[in-house]
């Protein structure tokens, strides 16, 4: 699935009430509406300004999986690179 700039309608960023992380919901033409947690969006975001900004990276691949050791306030799920599979 490919969704172009002129299929969405709006993007919501917002910290709900009651919550202490980011919430970022893209509402696409159809009605559809897309909403992803802040560890999502910020992977996302460390990844695309790497591979911008990186003179030889050009592509990256992130895998989801469970973190034992990780730093506190963290998920225990995390999207962390790995070698494409």
């Amino acid at each position: 699935m490919v969704f172009q700039n002129e299929d969405v309608e709006a993007v919501s960023v917002e910290i709900p009430e009651g919550h202490a992380h980011l919430r970022m919901t893209f509402v696409l033409r159809d009605g559809q509406e897309l909403v992803f947690q802040e560890a999502t969006i910020a992977n996302v975001v460390r990844a695309y300004v790497t591979i911008k900004t990186h003179p030889t990276i050009r592509k990256m691949f992130l895998k989801g999986g469970k973190i034992a050791k990780r730093k506190r306030g963290f998920a225990e799920w995390q999207l962390v690179e790995s070698a494409q599979s």
